[in-house]
């Protein structure tokens, strides 16, 4: 098994140290998201190895060492704003933690997403090829592979319009984006891909590829895995730990927040010493042991 932490929320940014005390523990709960009485519990011991996703990997940093697991990484940078990502820390000190992580986990287990991308008056094709280009400088001998994606229309997206102002791209937005993109990425020796999108952008030098791809799987753990059905992709499949609604980042693009309310709601009911992300195990609660 191989768990994902996570695209429900970032649990890095906000609740790492709950994480170090599950993986110390030995065991996480997970309530699934469509049957909240039914829980999913994790034992370590099953895990194969861990991809983490997150916006700032500054608070796990020096746990890194404590976790005996295959490390995947993935850390997304994006060109935004406070008007777009209010708390987000400054980029300067992500992009240093990404070097750290570099060298703790190895440059081929770690991936930079710049994602997802919008247009607007303020964040044009120029800015995004400017931002793409001093972040890939910056990155250099640093990092391998870098994953963009697109906007999508989410709920949080619909509710954010006004302030995210995006455009359409079209055809010659894709391309000239596209071309930049790969030339940057590639005068720093790295491949620049999608995933799951509609717009691969192949024809204009990005390579295909996923998120977490079969073979990097099975290099990392010598066991091969079906695909995530779920996503509807060829990634890897994963067990997502995370919990919608809890992420304080408040960006005003994101998918798995669509209620600020409720994401305060949840993080007053967050508990570092309980086996779930949010709330407490109760007495009715199916808990089932998940081995896959």
């Amino acid at each position: 098994m191989i768990i994902n932490i996570s695209g429900r929320t970032d649990i890095v940014a906000f609740y790492s140290k709950w994480f170090m005390n599950r993986y110390k523990e030995g065991y996480i709960d997970v309530r699934n998201p469509f049957n909240p009485k039914l829980v999913s519990r994790i034992f370590f011991e099953d895990v194969d190895a861990i991809m983490f996703c997150t916006k700032n990997p500054i608070p796990i940093l020096d746990e890194l060492k404590n976790i005996n697991k295959p490390i995947i990484f993935h850390v997304t940078v994006t060109p935004y704003k406070n008007d777009i990502e209010p708390n987000v820390p400054q980029k300067k000190l992500i992009i240093e933690a990404i070097k750290r992580i570099s060298n703790i986990i190895g440059i081929d287990n770690l991936v930079v997403r710049y994602d997802p991308i919008f247009l607007s008056d303020k964040y044009n094709l120029e800015y995004h090829k400017r931002a793409f280009d001093r972040l890939v400088t910056l990155l250099d001998g640093y990092v391998k592979k870098i994953i963009v994606s697109f906007i999508d229309n989410y709920k949080n997206v619909k509710k954010n319009i006004n302030a995210i102002g995006k455009k359409e791209f079209d055809e010659s937005d894709y391309k000239s984006l596209g071309l930049s993109f790969s030339k940057s990425a590639k005068s720093h020796g790295m491949t620049v891909q999608t995933c799951f999108e509609e717009k691969t952008l192949i024809e204009y030098g990005f390579k295909k590829g996923e998120c977490l791809s079969h073979e990097m799987a099975f290099k990392l753990t010598n066991k091969t895995y079906k695909s995530w059905k779920a996503r509807g992709c060829k990634c890897v499949e994963m067990v997502d730990i995370g919990v919608y609604n809890s992420c304080k980042h408040f960006c005003k693009y994101c998918y798995a927040n669509y209620d600020e309310k409720k994401v305060l709601d949840n993080y007053k009911l967050h508990d570092d010493n309980s086996s779930l992300l949010i709330g407490h195990l109760e007495n009715n609660d199916i808990i089932k042991i998940r081995k896959g």
